[in-house]
């Protein structure tokens, strides 16, 4: 599975059904510029404490749900590093750099501070695309 996938996976199906085991796929296409498959995921979305009555999965629900239990002050909303975190993901260097090669980030991946600002925009941006309700103040 793809680092995007499991990122994707952990926040639009947190409590890992089985048809959310096939998520990924769709997730992994739309890194690679296709966007195609982007509505499959919401059709497990529903059955999750995120849901909302159209069926996506509310984005900042889950999140805020996650940073409530747990007991490090992590800012999502801004940080990757702090939304790998939240997810129990590694969010070390290398991690990222990962993750901004599957993403196919073209800058300087040594300017890491330039990097996490892109892959947070770039994440967020994704979920949304695979069926997740993203604030408004997230959104480019």
């Amino acid at each position: 599975m793809s680092f995007l996938g499991t990122i994707v996976s952990k926040i639009l199906h947190p409590f890992g059904s089985g048809e959310a085991q096939a998520a990924p796929a769709p997730s992994g296409s739309a890194s690679s510029g296709a966007s195609g498959g982007a509505s499959s995921p919401t059709s497990t979305a529903s059955t999750s404490g995120g849901g909302t009555s159209s069926g996506t999965v509310d984005v900042e629900q889950v999140l805020n749900d996650l940073a409530a239990k747990n007991p490090q002050q992590l800012n999502w909303r801004t940080s990757i590093v702090d939304l790998l975190k939240l997810l129990d993901l590694d969010s070390s260097l290398h991690a990222r750099q990962g993750l901004a090669d599957e993403l196919h980030y073209t800058g300087d991946k040594n300017d890491s501070a330039s990097m996490n600002i892109w892959l947070h925009k770039q994440v967020i941006k994704k979920l949304e695309e695979n069926g997740g309700k993203v604030p408004a103040d997230l959104k480019d």
